[in-house]
């Protein structure tokens, strides 16, 4: 039922989880077993994986881990710094930013089949020390007050239905002066209908888009203050443009572009579509994609 906000963040829960773990299309069973089966296939033993081997189902944002090696270096992060992982889906960044730039990182998603694979997946590489995963309402972190040096975000706003809320959240749990690192999907100035499905979204009920100027007046409401903000849209069409060629070669050769799991696992066969529904939307100027670092406020 909707709580004090206006919402029903339960019934919310469960369209987000339909969307992220369907089993359309698939062979039925958890996405766990699916992708440690996925993996024996390949050759791999499921309990002892490296990054590259996970790359391909856990960095499910453009750009992949170049997008997160140049957001984190938008954000100077430092060695043992304290971050939150909003939307971490199968915790591919949290992982990153724990491996590369020696981060302490708290995992936070509302679909419970990703946090059970983020923490399989860090057990199976050796950071399950350094990262940690919570299914949980980004606007209600079940963590204390001021324990963060910095939040991280990627492809995930555009899936919550109250920003307002998730930006007063993030001030509750940031230090004074605390760090928000964005990489996000807002909307375009063309007004013409999203093409369906994309990644985040296989209707409208799911997909929450707001322009960049919406966006930022909500960071500058919640007392964020911008430092650096770039339109990093070329960059991301040029990569799913090269993805999608990908895919599509695979495709008409009966294959998979790796032999290792890839997004199709946790998506279904429509993960295609909506990559290239995706590609067509960022060359339409129906959606465009931010990277950028605010500042909370000093209290």
């Amino acid at each position: 039922m909707p709580n004090e906000y206006g919402y029903d963040s339960l019934g919310y829960a469960r369209q987000l989880n339909a969307h992220y773990d369907a089993e359309v299309d698939r062979d039925g069973g958890d996405l766990l077993q699916r992708l440690r089966q996925a993996f024996i296939v390949a050759g791999c033993d499921p309990d002892s994986l490296s990054l590259d081997d996970v790359a391909g189902i856990d960095q499910l944002h453009l750009g992949g881990r170049s997008a997160s090696r140049a957001l984190a270096s938008l954000g100077g992060l430092q060695g043992g710094e304290r971050v939150l992982d909003v939307g971490c889906g199968t915790g591919g960044a949290s992982r990153l930013l724990a491996a590369e730039y020696g981060c302490d990182v708290v995992g936070v998603d509302i679909t419970a089949a990703f946090i059970e694979v983020a923490n399989w997946l860090s057990a199976a590489t050796g950071l399950a020390g350094h990262t940690r995963f919570l299914c949980a309402d980004a606007a209600k972190v079940p963590l204390q007050t001021a324990s963060l040096e910095v939040v991280w975000c990627q492809h995930a706003l555009m899936n919550m239905p109250d920003v307002p809320r998730v930006l007063g959240e993030w001030q509750r749990l940031l230090v004074p002066g605390g760090r928000v690192l964005l990489h996000e999907v807002v909307a375009g100035d063309n007004p013409e209908p999203l093409a369906l499905p994309v990644p985040w979204a296989r209707s409208h009920a799911t997909s929450h888009l707001r322009h960049r100027v919406q966006l930022e007046r909500a960071m500058a409401l919640a007392g964020f203050e911008p430092q650096r903000v770039d339109d990093v849209t070329d960059a991301a069409l040029a990569w799913r443009q090269t993805h999608s060629r990908r895919e599509s070669q695979a495709a008409e050769q009966g294959q998979s572009a790796s032999c290792l799991p890839g997004p199709a696992l946790i998506f279904g066969a429509v993960f295609a579509r909506m990559g290239r529904n995706l590609r067509d939307n960022l060359a339409a100027g129906r959606v465009r994609i931010l990277q950028g670092e605010w500042r909370g406020s000093r209290r």
